[in-house]
Formats: structure tokens, sequence, C-alpha cells
């Protein structure tokens, strides 16, 4: 699967750096496995006949979920991820729509699907309770979100010797929430089904309020 590799635009580090879902790394394979444990959980959930995925990177879990048979797409803001998603479509003979666009562009007569799934985005924008808003209105009824679990997040980074001049905040995390502060966030919009922690996240099925169904 080719991934970015750290390749930047505008100024911003796109996609996956490393092929982490094929680690050879023991710690690191045992994280990744608790989170796509995870997130297959909360989807078999739902059951959904369509996902779109916002923020989808290469379209390693899209392609995964449209080889199952689900119809899912994916859409991103780098137009550098969303090229190598569709050579990885490509390459797995998969017809897969991939889109660029912006979380704040998305609009729900083009972009709504039974499931929309935006995991490790909310911790890189500026407007994140505006973003919510977005999905909440993209979401028929369903949406899972996930983003990195703090301080467990950082604790861990500085653990392996990164970023101690910014206290284990990730380059490019502009905002940090603790399990709680995360979910309360998400409760002031949607209805909060289920949660996971697979270590270090914090993951949650939500369904749209029947009040705000469109």
């Amino acid at each position: 699967m080719k991934l970015s590799q750290g390749q930047q635009e505008d100024g911003i580090v796109v996609g996956n750096t490393y092929d982490k879902y094929n680690s050879k790394n023991p710690i690191a394979r045992k994280l990744v496995d608790g989170f796509s444990s995870a997130l297959s959980e909360l989807v078999s959930i739902v059951s959904p006949d369509a996902i779109h995925e916002v923020g989808c990177g290469e379209g390693y879990w899209t392609l995964k979920w449209r080889a199952q048979g689900i119809a899912a797409r994916g859409s991103d803001f780098s137009s550098i991820v969303i090229e190598l998603a569709r050579q990885n479509a490509a390459a797995q003979a998969l017809d897969v729509e991939f889109k660029v666009s912006d979380i704040y562009d998305l609009e729900p007569a083009q972009d709504a699907a039974d499931l929309v799934v935006c995991c490790e985005v909310m911790e890189h924008l500026e407007r994140p309770a505006e973003a919510l808003q977005i999905l909440k209105r993209l979401a028929k009824p369903y949406l899972i979100v996930s983003v990195p679990r703090e301080p467990v997040w950082s604790w861990m980074n500085m653990a392996r010797g990164k970023y101690w001049s910014d206290w284990g905040n990730t380059p490019g995390h502009i905002q940090r929430w603790s399990k709680g502060t995360f979910l309360a966030l998400l409760q002031q919009e949607v209805d909060v089904l289920e949660v996971r922690s697979p270590l270090p996240w914090t993951m949650a099925l939500c369904r749209v309020r029947k009040d705000n169904d469109e």
C-alpha cells in the first residue's frame, strides 16, 4: 500500500509516515491491533450499507470496508493522500470514490452516509466544534469518531523519548482531550451509544438525535 511517508501539504504532514498496520514492532502492533479491533467492533454494531470516511488518508479503512462489500468512500483535505488512495484502490481493483475536500466544505446532499467515520482528525482542527456540526449533518444517522486520549498519549510519547520540548504533544495536534472532555463535547450534539478506549485513544459510536435528523 502506498503511503505519504511524511510528505507535507500546506506545511502540514499528511497521511501516514510509516505502515503502522504492518509494523514489526510488537508494542506498536499491539496498540494498532487494539484500535483496529475497537473500530471494527463499532462498525459491526451499525452494519451500515454505506460509509463515508472523513479524513481517509491513503484509504486503508475505506478500501477494507469496500472489499467487505460496503459502499465505502473517502474524503481528505490533502490532494497528495487522495491521489495515493486512488492508486491504492486501483492496485486492489476496487472501484471507490475518493475526493479532495476540507471537512468544513462537506455537504449532506453529496456526502451523507449511513455511517460517517472520522478517526484521528479532530485533534488537528482549529474549529472542532464546527467540524462536529458538519459531521452531525452528514451522519444518517451514525457517526464514529476517535481522538488520542490525553494525557496518556503525551506520556507515551515522552516515554519513548519523543517531543519532550512540547511535553509529549505530537506536532500538528492542536486540540487535546481527556476521555471525559471529549465525550462531553460529543454529548453536546449527538447521543453517545458506545465508547471504546483502546490504548491510547478514545473512540465513540454516536447517533444523531431524532429531532436533528434532516
